[in-house]
């Protein structure tokens, strides 16, 4: 950062306070990852200067042509890793690349079938604060109150019921495995589209360790970074038959100029998400959050749906014993930060409180993984968090835990 540090010190400080903080802390929140330098390096590169609106030999803009190579090129390796027929990778994130699919085959106050964000759906699932909520007409599915596990012959019921125009599976906070194809097979019985948001799980479904939704859902939206481990962005893959209206949909329908120094990133990432040392990775996060989770049951903490199937956990505060209060997760996260641990206060299913006051703690092990840690370091970590939620305003447990974390992160530092 030598040239930043001439021409503006003050940003440097900030950037190099975070990269301090990432260092000296365990970040746990499900929906991050760390990148490698080479998805740093082509997010920070000179193809920021280009502009190229439009698609690959179809540009408004002269000088596109190696603009066109690396978009072809992201465009053929994502192809390539999810089994995909067309693939958009213009998206610049999740949320208008999953209202670029509502735009394209969704007419306004159409239903969509979706779930609540209270449950662990997404805000551009349909909450009523969102575009996504304003412009149609949400209904929504619910996991089972007594498994905190989907129903799917309940989702079938509602389905059949409402008979939404499009179905929408994949969520932010559902711990569990994913029945893609029968959310299809359901969408097909109703005469609906269906739409798979795996952004939480891309990196799970192309490492091997989830099932995938592709090739036979309607449409795949995914965010680039999370267990993906790419740049901040987002693709949207479909079948070819849906290729030119998504397209126009992302451009001109709500996108200008496609920011293709992150395009670049995306192909760099997918690239390395081709490699055998990136399935290994995936199959390691869920064995890492298994771990996570015993150990936390087996101290006491209460997890939603009693474990995990994939990268994150989700505690329920009001069904552990040692809080048992609604409401407590902001205060939960706040005592887990002060020790090390950076996660975030997460409403859990059926929450009587508010989003804004949540009862449950969501967390994950992407980067942990990415760090180099395995299943004996979750045991401890696990150990530690359990003791954190316990003890949460005892400052002598606390100062020996953060003690223990700061060790933890030098003998796993960022690469």
């Amino acid at each position: 950062m030598q040239n930043i540090g001439k021409t503006d010190p003050e940003v440097v400080a900030i950037i190099t306070s975070e990269l301090n903080r990432e260092n000296n802390n365990l970040d746990m929140i499900a929906s991050e990852n760390y990148v490698s330098k080479s998805v740093l390096e082509a997010s920070g590169s000179i193809l920021t200067n280009k502009y190229a609106e439009g698609y690959p030999k179809k540009r408004y803009y002269q000088g596109v042509g190696l603009i066109d190579k690396i978009e072809l090129l992201a465009i053929k390796r994502a192809k390539a890793l999810f089994n995909a027929e067309h693939v958009n990778v213009q998206p610049n994130s999740g949320s208008p690349a999953n209202i670029a699919v509502y735009n394209a085959f969704i007419g306004a106050n159409d239903r969509i079938l979706g779930m609540s964000l209270n449950q662990g759906g997404h805000l551009t699932h349909g909450s009523p604060v969102n575009l996504s909520g304003k412009l149609y007409d949400f209904v929504e599915y619910c996991v089972d109150k007594d498994t905190e596990v989907l129903n799917m012959d309940e989702v079938r019921r509602i389905a059949q019921k409402t008979k939404p125009k499009l179905i929408i599976s994949g969520y932010t906070a559902y711990p569990r495995i994913i029945n893609f194809k029968e959310f299809h097979e359901i969408a097909k019985e109703v005469g609906a589209y269906s739409m798979a948001d795996i952004s939480h799980i891309a990196g799970l479904i192309v490492g091997g360790a989830h099932p995938s939704p592709l090739p036979f859902t309607d449409f795949v939206t995914t965010t680039t970074h999370k267990t993906l481990r790419g740049p901040r962005g987002a693709i949207i893959m479909c079948k070819e038959k849906f290729a030119s209206a998504i397209d126009k949909s992302v451009f001109p329908g709500l996108q200008g100029g496609p920011h293709e120094h992150i395009i670049a990133a995306k192909a760099v990432a997918f690239k390395e998400a081709m490699q055998q040392e990136f399935k290994d990775y995936a199959h390691q996060i869920i064995a890492n959050a298994k771990t996570l989770a015993e150990t936390l049951m087996e101290r006491g903490i209460k997890l939603v749906s009693n474990g995990t199937d994939n990268h994150l956990i989700l505690i329920d505060l009001i069904k552990t014993q040692s809080v048992g209060r609604t409401g407590m997760g902001k205060q939960i996260a706040t005592s887990l930060e002060e020790v090390g641990i950076v996660t975030n206060a997460n409403t859990i299913p059926f929450d009587p409180s508010t989003p804004f006051k949540p009862s449950g703690i969501r967390l994950g092990t992407p980067i942990l993984t990415t760090r180099g840690m395995k299943e004996s370091e979750m045991k401890e970590i696990g150990v530690l968090i359990a003791k954190t939620i316990n003890n949460p305003f005892d400052k002598i447990i606390k100062e020996k835990i953060k003690v223990r974390i700061a060790e933890l992160c030098k003998q796993f530092p960022i690469n």
